[in-house]
């Protein structure tokens, strides 16, 4: 089996990704595309078909239940009624992250039934190891001096949920979208008002009003991936490595 990349390692959360023709090459030769789903990946639709109509695509959140809804505080309204304000980034929590290795495992089982034993040993054993990491989260969350955070947009509502953290605000209401200056004196409001102990920005995007905001607050600020990028040849353990420094850095920050 090989395996590539459509979207490159280093692009991030794909809201706004448009394909390439690289890509439609790509996807013309292919037997299999998993994707994130959850309406993560807009780009895709009548293209893909017109590249390779045989396509076989995995929905990795197919079925998944407890799906979050963006918060009032982190949604972008949307005219179109079908872009309703799912939160789709699963794949920053640990706990979700095992519900995906287990969805892509069925899936890849269904188009290749001889390697079904060994896709569904694997991705349960990495669901084990996930969920494993999911609780260290939890019982962090037990004993955290602050549980109040700012995050840069909603790709931590997951992990947050998995840690016991309240989201009272974020930075931009859509990945991308900067906060006007009101904006920022609202945050900075709220920052007071909900005692909140720091902002959270992302390796993905640039950190400077995130910076700025906790500066006129008050607070402390750190950088936390959800592992939307990650390195060309990624080890196997990266996405572990990443979360365990995540679950450190909010050890660190919110009990100071």
């Amino acid at each position: 089996m090989n395996v590539e990349l459509l979207i490159p390692a280093k692009f991030g959360c794909p809201h706004d990704y448009a394909l390439t023709p690289q890509d439609m090459q790509k996807l013309a030769k292919a037997d299999v595309l998993i994707i994130n789903g959850l309406g993560m990946e807009e780009f895709l639709g009548a293209p893909v078909k017109k590249a390779n109509s045989s396509l076989k695509i995995i929905d990795s959140s197919s079925g998944i239940k407890d799906i979050l809804n963006f918060s009032d505080i982190g949604k972008k309204e949307h005219s179109d009624e079908h872009h309703i304000a799912v939160n789709p980034h699963l794949f920053a929590s640990p706990r979700m992250a095992a519900l995906l290795a287990i969805n892509i495992a069925g899936g890849l089982s269904g188009i290749d039934p001889p390697g079904a034993e060994i896709y569904s040993a694997n991705a349960h054993a990495y669901a084990e190891k996930m969920n494993k990491l999911a609780d260290n989260f939890s019982a962090l969350g037990k004993r955290l001096k602050n549980n109040r955070i700012i995050t840069q947009h909603g790709v931590f509502d997951y992990l947050a949920r998995d840690t016991g953290l309240r989201v009272v605000a974020v930075v931009q209401q859509h990945a991308g979208q900067e906060p006007s200056a009101a904006e920022m004196l609202k945050i900075v409001k709220t920052i007071r008002n909900e005692d909140a102990k720091a902002i959270f920005t992302e390796p993905q995007y640039p950190k400077k009003i995130g910076l700025t905001i906790a500066k006129e607050a008050g607070i402390a600020t750190e950088i936390l991936d959800p592992v939307a990028t990650g390195t060309e040849n990624a080890s196997l353990d990266y996405y572990e490595t990443v979360m365990r420094r995540n679950l450190k850095i909010l050890e660190k920050t919110l009990n100071e």
